[in-house]
């Protein structure tokens, strides 16, 4: 049954809700974290294992000096200090996916600490989000869930699979976030966005939600209006799209707010995040720091730092995003709002490998904005998530330039490639979709169009020559859309004796 919420606005006149966030990023590293298992998504269950990741006695970890070096960037690219000495710890947890019965992580000595971010919300109102620390530690295994809709509730058994076991991870910490208000939902979807930004910018992780390379963990509490005091957070779990996070924020305070109205305690606790019915449901009550009994990893040395190593890596960093947003719009020639709307609908990446591969700014911002961002939205998915690549719409766009099929059939065949059909060239040579250019077919069909519309014909020979744009609908109909319309038009008006 779900849980009783109040509206959203009924929520905001009486609470002021406080936000955290904790972001997973999985770094690209070829192995893991403390061992030479690989790092790679899709292999078969449980193979890329070693004694080390698997936690089997007697092993030994070793730090991988990549993943380290990718933390340093990413800490300096949120603006956080560098510590000099940095240590693992041994979080200690009981759980299926943890093969060792514990995590190695970093606690109270993070490899990076105090920064901060600006955010940048639709209208361009920019929020400054403070960072507490960024740590590096290893992620968890998966639990393969069979029954239940592929979720624990409801699943007859689960299965284990160690391969993300000891994958290298980032978390991104963030101070409490206060004074967001109505706009709370956005700016989480905003903040996601912006770290999944600068992490594939720093090219240290893959940044694919969708595979839970980035991952957030969305805390949400409540303040009565006039106070100053912090409410009781719940934290919703392993959220990875960024329309995910925005929905489940804004379900969370709702939930809050009618707890709180109905005189009842707020439980310290996770949340699963179900998309299908836009709500959170109850995990297991939220742990503090004590509970995981942290101490200093004995097998691992401290990590040591110093400022030429440091200065180093800040010489490698890539152009900051923002500066990168920029240079872009002004390369592309897009106006203020036009750039905008590409940043908002999360394609900018995409118009940018479009454009590397042979498109226009003009067409690559056509598509991403159009066809493609609705055929995402349908589908309930981020655009850059839907499956098309750069490459297919170049290809597709040069379909159109050659004439071989217009902008209706490339929406068909568009549709067709997700479908997983094959490429554009190949779907329309398979299914028969190429443009009729055989002019005695397409005589035919003006022919046999002016026949059936008598008195529009007469109406064009009386001079109303846009008439002739029913009896182009009409040839296209009978030649299912794959009709030249320019040279349907010409044909009309010839065989009229009108001037076009």
């Amino acid at each position: 049954m779900s849980d009783a919420t109040l509206s959203f606005d009924e929520a905001l006149a009486k609470y002021d809700p406080v936000l955290g966030f904790e972001v997973h990023v999985e770094l690209n590293t070829k192995t893991k974290m403390f061992d030479a298992a690989p790092n790679a998504f899709g292999d078969e269950p449980n193979a890329n294992t070693t004694p080390v990741s698997l936690g089997l006695p007697g092993v030994l970890p070793m730090v991988n000096r990549t993943a380290v070096e990718s933390a340093i960037k990413l800490g300096l690219a949120l603006g956080c200090e560098i510590a000099p000495v940095s240590e693992f710890s041994r979080k200690n947890y009981f759980y299926p996916d943890t093969p060792k019965n514990f995590q190695t992580s970093q606690y109270d000595k993070p490899i990076a600490e105090n920064g901060s971010i600006d955010i940048e919300l639709e209208d361009g109102t920019v929020f400054t989000v403070d960072i507490e620390r960024a740590h590096m530690e290893e992620d968890a295994g998966k639990l393969n869930h069979k029954g239940g809709a592929g979720r624990i509730q409801g699943a007859a058994y689960s299965l284990v699979d160690y391969n993300r076991a000891g994958v290298p991870l980032i978390e991104i910490v963030t101070r409490p976030i206060r004074g967001a208000g109505e706009r709370a939902p956005e700016l989480a979807r905003a903040y996601v966005a912006a770290i999944r930004e600068i992490v594939k910018n720093l090219g240290i992780s893959d940044a694919r939600m969708e595979r839970g390379n980035v991952r957030c963990d969305a805390n949400v509490s409540l303040m009565p209006k006039g106070t100053d005091a912090l409410g009781t957070r719940t934290e919703t779990k392993n959220v990875n799209s960024m329309r995910s996070v925005e929905r489940a924020v804004r379900f969370e305070i709702c939930r809050h707010a009618a707890v709180l109205d109905s005189g009842a305690k707020i439980v310290q606790e996770t949340r699963h995040w179900h998309e299908d019915t836009r709500e959170t449901t109850s995990g297991r009550p939220k742990s503090d720091a004590d509970d995981y009994r942290y101490f200093p990893e004995p097998d691992l040395v401290p990590v040591v730092t110093d400022a030429e190593w440091i200065e180093r890596l800040r010489a490698e960093l890539p152009e900051p995003p923002a500066e990168r947003r920029r240079r872009l719009k002004a390369e592309w020639g897009y106006s203020d709002e036009e750039f905008r709307d590409v940043v908002n609908a999360g394609v900018m990446d995409q118009i940018e490998e479009t454009i590397a591969s042979g498109a226009s700014a003009a067409v690559a911002r056509k598509w991403w904005m159009g066809e493609i961002s609705r055929l995402a939205k349908q589908r309930e998915v981020e655009p850059g998530e839907l499956g098309i690549s750069p490459v297919t719409v170049v290809e597709l766009n040069q379909l159109i330039e050659k004439g071989e099929i217009n902008d209706k059939i490339a929406r068909k065949v568009l549709e067709h490639v997700l479908e997983g059909e094959g490429t554009p060239a190949e779907i329309v040579e398979q299914r028969g979709l190429a443009v009729v250019s055989d002019e005695g077919a397409l005589s035919t069909a003006v022919d046999e169009a002016l026949a059936a519309m008598p008195d529009v014909a007469e109406k064009i020979r009386g001079g109303k020559v846009q008439a002739a744009g029913a009896v182009v609908g009409q040839v296209m109909k009978a030649t299912r859309g794959q009709a030249d319309a320019g040279r349907v038009r010409e044909l009309i008006l010839q065989k009229l004796g009108v001037e076009g």
